[in-house]
């Protein structure tokens, strides 16, 4: 079961979907429970991602539910296995609050992955230089030992993209690449493992220029997830204050897929924000020659 009896996002995302199955089976609780032998309690529980749910209880329940397509099911049957499975960033969880690791779970699942960053360089682009100043520069203090730690996950969790688990795409507003918040060499490598990343075929990067206007103040930075071979959202996380927020109601899914698609429609191409990207190389290679 989750640990500590508390849901997991893995726990959830079935539960949800266990949920919706059922709901369009037109079929109660009472209903469920009889197609796994089981009780009413565990079927809510099931559904609130209170417990986790066997390989069996998931193939039983779509049966039940009258669930035919083998993808869907599959996905679902791989859902309820990576509820139990303990995933690489565990090691590390002593030094991480509980929404980072949810955060990270995310991404380890997603197929689609969507950033907006109107700040700083995304985690997932983040070399280790750039990954420390932008640690050391936030608000509370960090030890120089957590720091590590912090700066190792970050580079587990870019270990996704490198191995094109996943399609990513990230749209970052002008002043984060023309306007260093650190020093100009780390600032300079960043801008080149950005174009190196945006090489990949599963990556895209694209810059939102000035000339975008009020867009670029329309949301804060947020990533959001998919996780079948559709890129329909599915979860966003949200920074903040106090951590990460997860959003995954329809509604909050519907309105942060809407102001990604504005974003991107109004963002660079991703071969001018390459190119402006190659520019600014090129500007600060020669104001220090």
């Amino acid at each position: 079961m989750p640990a500590g009896g508390k849901p997991t996002v893995r726990s959830r995302r079935l539960g949800t979907a266990l949920r919706l199955h059922r709901q369009a089976a037109k079929m109660d609780q009472a209903q469920a429970a009889e197609a796994i032998a089981s009780s009413t309690a565990k079927i809510s529980r099931m559904e609130s991602g209170h417990v986790s749910c066997r390989v069996i209880d998931v193939r039983l329940l779509m049966g039940a539910y009258g669930v035919t397509d083998r993808e869907k099911v599959a996905r679902l049957e791989e859902l309820a296995k990576r509820s139990n499975r303990r995933g690489w960033w565990l090691e590390h969880a002593a030094h991480l609050r509980t929404d980072y690791l949810d955060h990270i779970s995310l991404e380890d699942d997603a197929s689609y992955i969507r950033e907006w960053q109107p700040v700083m360089f995304p985690g997932l682009l983040q070399t280790s230089a750039y990954a420390e100043a932008a640690i050391a520069a936030g608000l509370g203090y960090v030890a120089p030992e957590r720091v590590e730690k912090l700066i190792k996950v970050r580079e587990g969790r870019q270990g996704k993209i490198a191995e094109g688990g996943a399609s990513y795409t990230a749209i970052v507003w002008e002043p984060v690449i023309t306007q260093p918040l650190v020093d100009a060499e780390i600032h300079r490598e960043q801008l080149t493992r950005t174009l190196e990343v945006g090489k990949r075929r599963n990556v895209t990067i694209q810059v939102l220029p000035f000339t975008a206007g009020v867009k670029a103040g329309m949301t804060s930075a947020f990533a959001s997830f998919s996780f079948d071979s559709e890129p329909t959202v599915e979860a966003v996380t949200l920074d903040n204050l106090r951590g990460t927020s997860i959003l995954e109601a329809a509604d909050d899914l519907t309105a942060y897929a809407n102001a990604f698609d504005q974003l991107r429609s109004a963002a660079l191409a991703p071969e001018a924000s390459a190119q402006l990207m190659r520019g600014l190389l090129r500007s600060s290679k020669e104001d220090t020659s």
